[in-house]
């Protein structure tokens, strides 16, 4: 991929999509983000191009898609999840316009309490989903029905799922990386410096993988060579 990119944003105007738009921009990428409401954008910015739209719309991807080096869905909407497949239902129309114009390399964040796919949650992760987080179980159920279709229908493509344990906004906490054990509860910024990391990282494609924060003294690439 190449140093200097440009990324569209889908999520863009929400908490972790704001810090990526915000980080993506300072590293001096050029962003594209998808608004209802245009003005959540913030600030008209250098490199910043917003365009109005909801990805229940019938939008025109190819137009969006257009120049574009990458792909990053940062899509999250309890209340319509509860009754729809809105993430899965767009993702199926992402995956062919990407395709159309030659978009590879595709970031898809979902939920630690999100099951990869044709596999399963941790007991303790499990126990999370159905007691304290039940409420979001239908966002679970969509975010995992896209980790299906990623993993069934679309290797053609560079995909990538983090599977991130957010929880509030504030000041960073420290560096999040890949895991296979307990994740992290991290901040917006953190996920999103993590998952603006992750859009560079070969070794992440094709992975669903949680993030933990990089214990004191771990180097950056001590997880990959654990994992090789």
């Amino acid at each position: 991929m190449p140093s200097q990119r440009t990324i569209l944003v889908f999520g863009g105007t929400g908490q972790t999509g704001r810090h990526l738009t915000d980080l993506a921009l300072a590293a001096g990428h050029r962003v594209r983000v998808l608004a209802r409401t245009p003005t959540k954008a913030g600030p008209t910015r250098a490199g910043l191009e917003v365009r109005q739209g909801s990805v229940t719309d019938e939008l025109d991807l190819d137009g969006l898609l257009d120049g574009v080096d990458a792909v990053v869905s940062l899509l999250g909407d309890v209340q319509a999840q509860r009754t729809a497949m809105v993430n899965t239902a767009f993702v199926r129309r992402l995956v062919p316009a990407m395709r159309r114009t030659g978009v590879r390399r595709f970031l898809y964040q979902a939920g630690a309490l999100s099951a990869p796919p044709h596999g399963r949650l941790t007991p303790t992760l499990w126990a999370i989903r159905n007691s304290v987080a039940r409420s979001y179980d239908g966002q679970h159920r969509d975010n995992e029905a896209v980790m299906r279709y990623l993993a069934d229908e679309a290797m053609d493509l560079e995909w990538m799922v983090h599977r991130a344990g957010i929880g509030s906004d504030g000041p960073s906490k420290g560096v999040l990386e890949r895991t296979e054990g307990t994740p992290g509860i991290g901040t917006f910024g953190d996920c999103a410096a993590y998952d603006l990391r992750l859009l560079d990282d070969p070794t992440a494609v094709h992975t669903t993988s949680l993030s933990a924060y990089r214990k004191t003294g771990r180097l950056p690439g001590d997880v990959a060579r654990d994992r090789s």
